[in-house]
């Protein structure tokens, strides 16, 4: 598929082959056996079928306020000459999104064509807004700070010998919900950090173990320094049982062994930059995960007594759940402890033992998840991310091909994972002469001096060299972008402070405004002092 206003754009650099948005219709026939699941009509026994009912209701709410914009749109579009048109439009954006369209938009259709490009990313980023407002506000997933499931999985994984559980997750939007659904592990019992590949940064990671232990040390937070836990970090790549020429790890060229030989490689390297750095027998726990991208079913490699990550053994859940689907609760549990270590009964399982029985038993419910409401394998097995995350944060977004993740401090330091997302969307969004919706957020300590005009600084920078990097796309209003903000230490939503669609040209938020009247009154004053 050719690169529609790629191929002029200025200091592009193509990233790995992207797949795109593919049914599984168009996939022959015998890749797919080998998903079948018996007994289709009913559940395994270990499933939460509550649970299932809840999470489907959100995410289907959630995306249907996404997939609702075209259909809006068009309907918008139809009347733009008619009499009365932006009280119209106004009333069909609310009864179908719940959103208002820009007025500096609509009221230039009088003498241009409607600009269809700058409502779509509009409605993109105010669906996002609602979003990130309902979830901080009505904990959605039931796994906020402090909630009962967050306390519970918290004082389990300190009984598994893991004071801190840190996940790196590949940034390709099919595994934007391993943790909330595919793992259903409390959003804010884990560090989740999604990098292209799963190939996250070694150096930061460090750093963020350093951070652990020293809370540690001064806090007793989560756990005294004394006691005998690790801190865990866990990669998880993915495949596609599918269609894996073609649906696998773009990062990796749909290459499963080469993924899963990377992220093994990056777990060890962060092992060894511990134990080289500290003293006093510093280390950590380490643990790689496969995750098919079809059936949201799990492969979790096993360990050797010396911490060596087999690449060719593991502990396929789909091959538990098909073995087990007409077994009791009691003789499914007893043979997912013996598949895990020859024990018959969970508590004698050690620490990670406990771990990885949890993480099983969970994802047998997310099996049943995907069969229930999907036939057993979704139906977009490529990509269909409705927008591109840009920044550090997003807590917000727990749900499948919703968000493609570009997690980067600088546009530079984040150019390949940025890149693969762009070429992505141009396959879904710019082929269709619709734009690159971006939304750019930089989470800040509320705490701390001075933080909150870093990150609005932060958004201004990353704005910049993005329009600058994507030029061509931005110039045809093809690619926007809405910069967000947000206090990591209380539990409120994002806020906008500035998009590329708004009325005036700079791109300065209020808050910005105001703070730099703020200080040009200040240092007025302290002249004036020192004068007098």
């Amino acid at each position: 598929m050719p690169l529609r206003g790629m191929a002029k754009a200025k200091n592009f650099t193509l990233g790995p082959t992207a797949p795109m948005k593919t049914f599984t219709e168009n996939i022959h026939i015998q890749t797919k056996e080998s998903n079948n699941l018996p007994n289709s009509a009913k559940s395994h026994k270990l499933t939460n079928n509550i649970q299932n009912e809840n999470l489907f209701r959100y995410e289907s709410k959630i995306k249907s306020d996404f997939d609702e914009i075209v259909p809006t749109l068009k309907e918008i579009a139809r009347i733009q000459h008619h009499e009365d048109f932006i009280n119209n439009a106004q009333k069909i954006s609310r009864k179908n999104l719940g959103i208002d369209l820009p007025l500096h938009v609509l009221d230039k259709s009088w003498v241009k064509p409607l600009d269809m490009r700058a409502l779509y990313a509009w409605c993109a980023f105010k669906q996002h807004e609602k979003l990130s407002d309902n979830f901080f506000k009505n904990d959605p997933l039931e796994g906020a700070a402090g909630s009962k499931s967050a306390e519970d999985f918290e004082k389990f994984l300190l009984d598994c010998g893991i004071h801190l559980l840190d996940i790196t997750p590949c940034s390709d939007g099919r595994l934007a919900h391993s943790v909330a659904y595919v793992m259903r592990i409390p959003f804010s019992s884990v560090r989740r950090r999604s990098h292209a590949g799963a190939l996250f940064d070694i150096e930061n990671t460090v750093n963020r173990w350093v951070k652990t232990e020293h809370k540690r040390y001064r806090e007793n937070i989560p756990n005294e320094a004394h006691k005998d836990t690790r801190y865990l970090k866990v990669v998880t790549y993915h495949f596609s049982s599918v269609d894996p020429l073609h649906q696998g790890c773009a990062a990796h060229g749909s290459n499963d062994e080469l993924a899963a030989a990377e992220g093994r490689n990056k777990l060890y390297a962060f092992k060894e930059a511990v134990e080289n750095s500290f003293c006093c027998g510093a280390s950590v726990d380490l643990m790689l995960i496969g995750l098919d991208t079809d059936t949201d079913s799990l492969k979790i490699h096993l360990s050797t007594s010396d911490g060596v990550i087999d690449l060719e053994k593991t502990i396929s859940t789909l091959e538990i759940y098909n073995s087990t689907i007409n077994f009791s609760k009691e003789d499914a549990e007893r043979e997912i402890c013996q598949t895990i270590s020859k024990q018959s009964s969970k508590d004698k399982l050690s620490g990670l033992e406990k771990f990885m029985y949890k993480l099983i038993v969970n994802n047998i419910s997310q099996i049943d998840y995907v069969k229930s409401f999907h036939n057993g394998s979704y139906e977009d097995i490529g990509h269909a991310e409705r927008f591109i995350g840009v920044g550090i944060g997003f807590k917000e977004v727990h749900l499948r091909n919703l968000t493609y993740f570009a997690h980067l401090d600088t546009v530079e330091e984040g150019a390949p994972d940025l890149d693969v997302g762009v070429k992505i969307f141009t396959g879904l969004n710019v082929s269709q002469d619709l734009p690159i919706p971006v939304v750019i957020r930089f989470d800040y300590s509320g705490k701390v001096p001075g933080a909150k005009e870093r990150a609005i600084n932060d958004c201004e920078r990353v704005n910049n060299a993005i329009s600058i990097r994507y030029k061509n796309l931005v110039d045809q209003g093809l690619l926007h972008t809405c910069s967000t903000i947000r206090d990591r230490d209380n539990i409120h939503s994002a806020q906008i402070i500035g998009m590329s669609l708004d009325s005036v040209s700079n791109f300065i938020s209020k808050d910005r405004k105001l703070w730099k009247l703020q200080r040009l009154v200040l240092s007025q004053l302290t002249i004036n002092a020192l004068e007098n």
